[in-house]
């Protein structure tokens, strides 16, 4: 079974050795969807969407919302983001998959592999 949940958060970034109009300041409204797996408890549920709402708050939206991530990650890429974020909730998430959204068409996916 997996389950999912997605979050949303502004931030700024820049590419570092990028030659083109990202490599200077710029924002993004991201979109991020972290995917758990595992087995169906008896109350019916993997996990209570609440507890994965809180976790993933604490340990990767609450530090990337309003943040220039390079303050984060020399290199603020959708793709070293996800590495990152599994990096904080591996210890504490059965994780599947996080995926993350630098536009509405244009994402990265970490499966840990």
């Amino acid at each position: 079974m997996r389950i999912a949940k997605e979050f949303t958060f502004d931030s700024a970034h820049y590419l570092k050795d990028y030659h083109g109009k990202c490599e200077r300041l710029h924002g993004h409204t991201y979109r991020m969807r972290v995917t758990i797996k595992g087995g169906v408890q008896k109350n019916g549920l993997l996990m209570d969407f609440v507890d994965i709402k809180k976790i993933v708050n604490e340990k990767v939206v609450n530090k990337f919302d309003h943040a220039n991530i390079n303050d984060i990650l020399e290199y603020s890429t959708a793709e070293n983001m996800c590495i990152w974020a599994w990096e904080q909730l591996e210890s504490v998430l059965p994780l599947f998959e996080i995926r993350i959204w630098e536009t509405p068409n244009s994402f990265a996916i970490y499966d840990g592999k």
